[in-house]
């Protein structure tokens, strides 16, 4: 693929900006910026020096684009990408898939009618450690799993301080710890272990002010045969994600604050720990840009379906609907 195939990315906040700027590191793509504020779009011109654009329907309708990549709130994702898709463009969605599953089914008949490529970007389907651990889970050498713990927390106004001026701040726009946060846990466990059959969950706003969504969240599910639990804050000190799968031959643990997987064998003394560092985050995003970029050239696909996605809304929506009501919710 030239440098000459042409990626438009709609929204340039926080991860838009890092989506244009890793499809600019790949040397595979021309990046055109877009964003409805005029002050975004004048930094991503002065910044990267990329065209610009205001208007997200006219820039995926006009001129010679490949690729789209969806970088708005996610209420917006699936009309954006059905346009796109509807226009001949392949698709790449930041998580979630949106907020609702209206439209959702449309858009899997526009990919399928168009014969374009679209993905989710759910990144840990991309990051090496977890590759290598999924495929040593799925090769069953410990036998079955039968329990994953998921434990992870984060001081999420470290990392974005502007928290209460974003999508985040409100569950309609994709906000909050179930549709932002865990989410990346869910989907990458359902990619291992098959998804979710039903669950309950308790979430509750603890300590971010300015904000009324649930900053912290505790679920209990079953994935057919399989009992797993996630727990997650975003107030803590520490940046810890730990994931661990339970089979009666060991256990496979994650942790990827250290970006590394170990193994413990029934009857072994210790973890055996395989490490693999990146060099940075982009890394991860870099590598996702080129799995979207191999996948329209027609490489098998290594990035999240939308029927993957979808699942993992189902999940998402179920969470926020047994919090609301106290009961365990059917998922599929």
């Amino acid at each position: 693929m030239s440098p000459s195939t042409s990626v438009l990315v709609i929204g340039c906040g926080g991860i838009g900006e890092r989506h244009l700027r890793c499809f600019q590191k790949t040397g595979r793509a021309s990046v055109i910026a877009c964003d409805a504020d005029a002050g975004r779009r004048e930094r991503m011109a002065a910044t990267y020096g990329v065209p610009v654009a205001a208007d997200a329907n006219a820039a995926i309708a006009g001129g010679d684009v490949t690729g789209v990549v969806i970088c708005t709130p996610a209420h917006t994702h699936v009309p954006l990408a059905r346009a796109a898709l509807s226009a001949g463009r392949h698709v790449l969605i930041e998580k979630p898939l949106s907020t609702s599953l209206d439209g959702v089914a449309e858009l899997i008949t526009e990919r399928d009618r168009t014969g374009r490529q679209a993905a989710v970007a759910y990144v840990y389907r991309v990051f090496p450690f977890l590759v290598a651990a999924r495929e040593f889970i799925q090769r069953g050498e410990f036998g079955p799993v039968r329990e994953v713990t998921a434990v992870s927390g984060q001081c999420y106004p470290a990392f974005r301080p502007d928290y209460r001026d974003i999508y985040y701040r409100d569950r309609a726009t994709g906000g909050g710890a179930i549709q932002d946060a865990i989410t990346h846990v869910v989907n990458w466990v359902e990619s291992v272990i098959g998804p979710a059959d039903r669950l309950a969950c308790d979430c509750s706003r603890q300590v971010l002010e300015g904000v009324n969504v649930e900053d912290t969240v505790h679920i209990t599910a079953r994935h057919g045969g399989v009992l797993a639990s996630y727990a997650l804050n975003q107030f803590q000190t520490p940046n810890e994600n730990v994931v661990q799968f339970n089979a009666a031959g060991g256990s496979v643990r994650i942790e990827l604050h250290r970006q590394r997987w170990g193994t413990f064998a029934a009857g072994a003394a210790d973890w055996t720990w395989h490490d693999t560092p990146v060099p940075d985050r982009d890394s991860h995003f870099i590598a996702q840009a080129n799995a979207f970029l191999d996948q329209i050239e027609g490489q098998p696909a290594k990035l999240c379906s939308l029927e993957s996605a979808a699942q993992t809304l189902r999940f998402n929506l179920a969470a926020l609907s047994s919090a609301e009501t106290g009961t365990r919710v059917e998922v599929r």
